[in-house]
């Protein structure tokens, strides 16, 4: 079997070209992000492996299938750029659902105690001698509650985390589990009574801007917003309009609505002409990093081993647990 790999990353071929010989696998690893013009590269191969910031609309999925590629393997969780029309009847999609939850969850709660803490900023001072404190009060968590927007695997460990800090957890979801011992409420009831609000769905139709101006100006005065999820839940322009109200204690975020002409790479020589990213920057309330929730060992070997398990069921006709599908109107 061969892969036409994308978007490939020196960390990438860590646990591929480890796992490819198990699989009996040759992998062709490109730095191209995948768009329909670099699709052509994928020519001769069985599959392509892409990642979340590739762009798999209807014209790049038709040069594949007449290639003819009959899978695409997602190394990741997120398909929202992933045209499910256009591949239905041609394609196979095959995505990692869950690599290590662990890791995002973990993740998530460092970006909030760095928030909150300000221990980047700490690390800077002293590595220059500058001790003072001045500026660097936080909150004690105990006893603060916590909005939980999402209960998947993610969600669900994140919970268990901050009850571990002494924190009163809310959680919403559309398919509420009654079976766990979550406290569930509403949306808006989440988003009036929540001193920190972490978000852990999906991105769909009902979930895009899920954080918006309405929901914004519900908020408590003094919120801290964690976003490691995806960056579409979040409308930018509301978000930098309540941080210039100084709605937000602090905001965090992992993940951008335009991050793929960003995220993974090294712009810093480039002039950034995103107005919204650069206002996010200039706040001093305001921690972004570059979608790195997952990244550990462990999920980069969960990620290859998956990728690899996924393609081959493909190729054997055995059941394809980690299909995507367009969902029947």
């Amino acid at each position: 079997m061969k892969i036409a790999f994308y978007d490939t990353k020196e960390y990438d071929k860590l646990w591929f070209e480890k796992l490819s010989k198990d699989y009996n696998c040759e992998i062709l690893f490109f730095e191209n992000k995948f768009v329909a013009e670099t699709a052509i590269l994928a020519s001769g191969c069985d599959a392509v492996c892409l990642f979340v910031n590739d762009i798999i609309d209807e014209k790049a999925i038709n040069v594949l299938y007449d290639l003819g590629i009959k899978t695409i393997l997602l190394r990741c969780a997120g398909y929202d750029n992933v045209d499910l029309k256009a591949v239905k009847d041609k394609i196979t999609v095959l995505r990692v659902p869950s690599y290590s939850p662990e890791a995002v969850a973990e993740y998530a709660m460092a970006l909030l105690l760095t928030l909150n803490r300000k221990t980047h900023k700490a690390y800077t001072r002293t590595r220059e001698f500058n001790f003072k404190i001045s500026g660097l009060m936080g909150v004690t968590l105990k006893g603060k509650t916590a909005g939980v927007i999402g209960t998947g695997k993610i969600g669900r460990i994140m919970i268990e985390i901050l009850k571990g800090f002494g924190m009163n957890i809310l959680a919403y979801d559309p398919f509420p589990d009654t079976s766990l011992d979550i406290n569930y409420v509403g949306f808006d009831e989440l988003v009036k009574k929540s001193d920190v609000i972490s978000l852990h769905c999906p991105l769909n139709a009902d979930t895009k801007y899920i954080i918006n101006k309405n929901t914004i100006s519900k908020m408590k005065d003094g919120v801290i917003l964690i976003n490691t999820s995806r960056g579409g839940l979040v409308d930018t322009q509301a978000l930098n309009t309540g941080l210039q109200e100084k709605k937000f204690r602090g905001v965090a975020l992992d993940v951008y609505e335009e991050e793929e002409d960003y995220f993974f790479e090294d712009r810093s020589d480039d002039i950034i002409t995103d107005t919204e990213l650069i206002k996010l920057m200039s706040y001093p309330n305001v921690l972004i990093t570059s979608h790195q929730a997952f990244f550990t060992e462990e999920s980069l070997e969960a990620i290859a081993r998956t990728s690899f398990e996924n393609l081959k069921a493909a190729m054997e006709g055995a059941p394809l647990e980690n299909e995507i599908k367009l969902a029947k109107q």
